[in-house]
């Protein structure tokens, strides 16, 4: 099985069962017995053709006669798998894109195409260094194609920051993402960690500015490594370490975490009070909280027990029973893009249902929290109206609650109650974290 013909089976899976890209090809390598260079070059078509797809339709719609979003499947993700090894790929000979493009058509049933996309990616190939200029006249559709994201999102981002910040975080978004981890300080220090990880051939680096936070390049299969196994680090984002920076549980406190699943946010707190305390680690679902029971018991945690519960559905025996409750509520997952490039795709009308359900998890995870504990709501959009516009509405009929000041390390400083991160700026997932303190 070749790279191509796996990434051609994840981009199916994508359109065909709305399978997330993620998990689809991580399942798919399986399958198919890739690893290695194979491996990595499915990688990088699926997550290079879905970061891309307006931009390499655009190009190959000036050679092909039809509208490549109205070709049979899977003939245009054939043609956008070719026209994206042809114009970013640099090790792929153009020869070898075409001819493999051409098999692939064949090997799917598509033998009577297959001179269609000898003759389009020939021409792709032959013009790749003056390939037709994207118009310009509409400054949103422009950068909706010349960074393949809904022109809806364009809109609301040139709104939100402006035509230079928008571009920047469009781009960012298509950008490569260093993978990152935290480091479990019950076990070991980010310095030591960082020795070990070296050690195995990994690239480690601190992050710029948030503390026991590395960047790994070279990885590999990070399971495999021993530091893994012997639960010295756990992946989380940058933007998500703050949240137990933010929320500062101390020794013998008991956390509530509504929303846990995975479980990094809890594993979080759990390490911040030096494993000495109570994590109720919650979700919806039942066939997550394993996950968050293996991860536990692999980082050496014995604090945190794991519930299925329903963040909308009150539990009267928690009543105003947690210092510190964390609402990682369910949104539109927006500011992670650069992550899942295909939650560009999803429909905006999602968005309009997810602000109820924030709304309600945060209402019902309100009642939880002591009298002078802490309320943490946090996203990974970048949407006011799924951040701070949630939080008024919530203070607006709480007065019992309030936004409070919080202090993050250089070059960050002080917060006023809320902050929102961008990849741009920060480095880090699009994020939003509020903290709020029941008076």
């Amino acid at each position: 099985m070749s790279a191509r013909d796996t990434a051609l089976r994840v981009l199916s899976a994508g359109r065909t069962a709305s399978a997330w890209a993620d998990a689809s090809l991580k399942a798919q390598l399986q399958r198919d017995g890739l690893s290695g260079a194979e491996a990595g070059l499915a990688t990088r078509m699926v997550y290079g053709v879905l970061q891309n797809r307006a931009l390499l339709d655009f190009y190959l719609g000036a050679y092909c006669t039809q509208k490549v979003g109205h070709l049979q499947p899977p003939l245009a993700d054939i043609l956008r798998l070719g026209a994206y090894q042809i114009l970013f790929l640099d090790k792929v000979p153009d020869r070898a894109a075409v001819n493999e493009s051409v098999e692939l058509a064949k090997r799917n049933k598509r033998g009577q195409a297959a001179g269609l996309v000898n003759a389009v990616l020939r021409k792709v190939s032959l013009n790749k260094d003056t390939l037709p200029p994207i118009p310009r006249r509409d400054e949103a559709q422009y950068l909706s194609v010349r960074y393949s994201h809904p022109k809806w999102l364009v809109k609301r981002l040139l709104t939100l920051l402006g035509r230079e910040e928008a571009e920047a975080f469009l781009a960012a978004d298509n950008g490569i993402v260093p993978l990152t981890v935290q480091v479990n300080t019950l076990k070991t220090t980010a310095e030591d960690l960082a020795a070990e990880l070296t050690a195995a051939g990994v690239t480690a680096a601190p992050h710029p500015w948030v503390p026991d936070c590395l960047e790994l390049s070279g990885s590999g299969d990070l399971t495999a490594l021993e530091a893994f196994q012997t639960g010295k680090f756990f992946v989380q984002d940058p933007a998500a370490k703050l949240v137990s920076l933010i929320s500062a549980p101390k020794k013998g406190q008991r956390v509530i975490d509504v929303c846990a699943a995975p479980g990094g946010k809890s594993f979080g707190a759990a390490i911040a009070m030096e494993d000495r305390g109570e994590v109720l680690a919650c979700d919806l679902h039942e066939n997550k909280l394993s996950r968050i029971e293996a991860g536990s018991a692999r980082l050496g945690l014995k604090s945190i027990w794991a519930f299925a519960a329903d963040g909308t559905v009150f539990r009267p025996e928690w009543a105003e029973s947690a210092d510190v409750v964390l609402v990682d509520a369910p949104c539109s997952g927006l500011g992670i893009i650069r992550k899942k490039p295909d939650i560009r795709y999803k429909s905006p009308d999602d968005l309009f249902t997810l602000t109820v359900a924030q709304s309600t998890i945060l209402e019902n995870a309100a009642r939880y929290v002591k009298p002078g504990g802490t309320l943490i709501y946090s996203t990974c959009t970048i949407l006011p109206e799924e951040n701070g516009q949630v939080v008024d509405g919530f203070l607006s009929g709480h007065p019992e609650f309030s936004r409070e000041t919080f202090t993050l390390p250089a070059p960050m400083g002080e917060q006023p109650g809320e902050l929102t991160l961008w990849p741009h700026r920060h480095g880090t997932d699009g994020f939003y974290i509020c903290r709020l303190r029941r008076n």
